[in-house]
């Protein structure tokens, strides 16, 4: 039984978990990394997500893990940060980090538009900017379809302003997956953003492939199920063929089955702890998954 909490393996912990300036961590291997179609801009496969985990008090000790947890990750290799003005404080306390590190410069910013006209958004926009203590978005969403066919407008603008490179769709519930391909078909944006698991599978029927044939780079949210997965495998062994992939615990294993679809171009996991981070990360090395793996994967959690 591998225990996320305390478990890293000895070439993990060499790998992301010292992390020690200086050291010449990565000279035997690099984190994987996957192509946005519209640009060929190579991404880290392994991201990160705000939701909860950077909605905390400044100052406090959990603020103070989250630099460590920034640390390890961008010394993985790691890039994509994914926000958003609903978190709460979310897009301040990234902000502050990313600017008291410097770590601006070696970010993939994304940020979302959640807003229900187009003044509203504008205002949101320059709001998001100041939060974030940064001039440009990398990539701007516009959150869960919400007024999306003003608010996509707004983000084209933005992009063509020169202040967005990129602009993208997302939701995150199977329900509005139907949705979510309709939109992306008749505005084939750069990026859509989607759930993904074990568990929930539906975004295979229509959204993956739909993302795949028009050049579509998929990010995905919630391969974790927002931690329920977690509880279902407690007490329980990973698979046999587990090491022959490269995983050593089941939050990597969530992560590679993820990353596994072809249409995926990245995962985007949360966390406020230094040593899940390490072992997140770990998830961008070694093989994918292949389609028994998967299958025998599905039938488990299905």
């Amino acid at each position: 039984m591998i225990d996320r909490r305390t478990f890293i393996t000895a070439s993990g912990l060499a790998a992301i978990g010292a992390a020690l300036p200086g050291t010449p961590l990565w000279a035997a291997q690099a984190l994987q990394q996957r192509a946005i179609p519209a640009s060929g801009e190579m991404l880290p496969v392994i991201g990160m997500g705000t939701s909860g985990s950077f909605e905390v008090t400044p100052g406090s000790p959990e603020q103070q893990a989250l630099r460590d947890v920034l640390r390890r990750f961008f010394a993985a290799g790691a890039s994509v940060i994914d926000t958003s003005p609903n978190y709460s404080n979310a897009e301040d306390v990234l902000g502050d980090l990313l600017a008291g590190q410097d770590l601006r410069a070696k970010t993939f910013l994304a940020t979302k538009l959640a807003a229900d006209n187009r003044a509203a958004g504008e205002a949101q926009f320059a709001q998001s900017l100041r939060r974030l203590r940064t001039e440009r978005i990398d990539l701007l969403q516009v959150h869960n379809l919400r007024d999306w066919r003003t608010q996509l407008t707004l983000a084209r603008e933005l992009k063509a302003q020169g202040k967005v490179r990129y602009i993208g769709v997302t939701h995150f519930l199977d329900t509005a997956h139907d949705a979510l391909a309709d939109v992306v078909a008749e505005q084939k944006p750069d990026f859509l953003q989607i759930n993904y698991s074990v568990a929930s599978t539906n975004a295979e029927k229509r959204v993956l492939p739909m993302a795949r044939d028009l050049g579509v780079a998929v990010i995905v949210n919630r391969a974790f199920e927002d931690g329920k997965l977690f509880a279902q495998v407690a007490g329980r062994a990973l698979p046999a063929w587990a090491a022959d992939v490269g995983v050593s615990s089941w939050a990597q294993m969530f992560l590679k089955f993820a990353l596994s679809h072809p249409a995926v171009t990245v995962v985007i996991p949360a966390t406020g702890k230094p040593h899940r981070q390490s072992d997140n990360l770990l998830a961008g090395y070694g093989a994918t998954l292949n389609e028994a793996q998967r299958n025998e994967l599905k039938a488990m959690f299905g």
